[in-house]
């Protein structure tokens, strides 16, 4: 079941997922850490925690249809505004309150209330798109942080499995847009874990994913982490080709291109 197709418990319990996880790994963090340059760079990791929140809270204590028309991300800068210059610890508090806040609106919510039309961060969409999509970016930001700081973590379960949803549902656009396969051609993405799974690409006028293929022109190979910080644009791709922890067969010309080409979003 994709990201976008997922029901209402699975991503609230996905959501609390990260909440959980990301929670009590900022509450291990000394004023040194805090200070570590993410993977984003705009932020360090304190600047991550800030972003997550004011997002959040932008989101808190509303009825799901206050954003069927558009997203009041003049809340955000106002939200950092008011976080900007405080303690790590009372930043950490003012993260946590507004997660808490959060946890209460997501309990509350129904299946109907994730049908309800809303603009997500990806379009026009539903509520409980917007949801999932929060599910990846929570993910992904962890893995912001964790990389950096060198506590792997939370790279398996659910919220992983989601996130890397949200990735294959772009697949098509990867491949033939930042890629370019040429027509005619085939690709296969084969994630070695922690989430485990085979991914498939068919160029036929169109890229498009599909069940399965015989004999791709290409097979990439790598652990699912490291692939969606490659698909997120977080990290060189080229430094991860020559350390091999992405990799390929068939096609060498087109399997370096597909190694360094599967940054879609930043």
């Amino acid at each position: 079941m994709s990201a976008g197709e997922s029901d209402h418990a699975t991503i609230v319990g996905n959501l609390e997922l990260c909440f959980d996880s990301l929670d009590a790994l900022f509450g291990s963090l000394d004023t040194e850490q805090w200070a570590v340059q993410s993977l984003c760079p705009d932020w360090d990791v304190a600047g991550i925690a800030i972003h997550l929140a004011a997002i959040e809270n932008m989101l808190g204590g509303k009825p799901v249809g206050a954003f069927a028309e558009g997203l009041p991300f003049e809340e955000v800068m106002a939200f950092i505004g008011e976080v900007d210059g405080l303690s790590n610890e009372a930043m950490l508090e003012r993260y946590r309150s507004t997660i808490e806040q959060r946890r209460g609106d997501l309990a509350a919510t129904s299946e109907a209330d994730f049908a309800e039309p809303s603009m997500t961060p990806v379009g026009p969409g539903t509520y409980g798109r917007f949801m999932a999509v929060r599910v990846f970016d929570f993910w992904v930001h962890e893995q912001d942080i964790r990389r950096p700081l060198g506590l792997p973590g939370h790279e398996s379960g659910p919220a992983a499995e989601m996130a890397i949803d949200e990735i294959e549902m772009s697949l098509g656009y990867i491949v033939g847009k930042k890629i370019g396969l040429p027509d005619g051609m085939s690709l296969t993405i084969d994630l070695t874990g922690p989430v485990t799974r085979q991914m498939h690409v068919d160029v036929q006028g169109r890229a498009t994913r599909v069940e399965s293929l015989e004999d791709p022109t290409v097979t990439l190979t790598a652990d699912s982490t490291t692939f969606a910080l490659l698909a997120c644009g977080r990290i060189d791709p080229q430094a991860e080709v020559d350390a091999g922890t992405i990799s390929w067969s068939g096609d060498d010309e087109w399997g370096h291109k597909a190694a360094t080409s599967l940054a879609f979003t930043m």
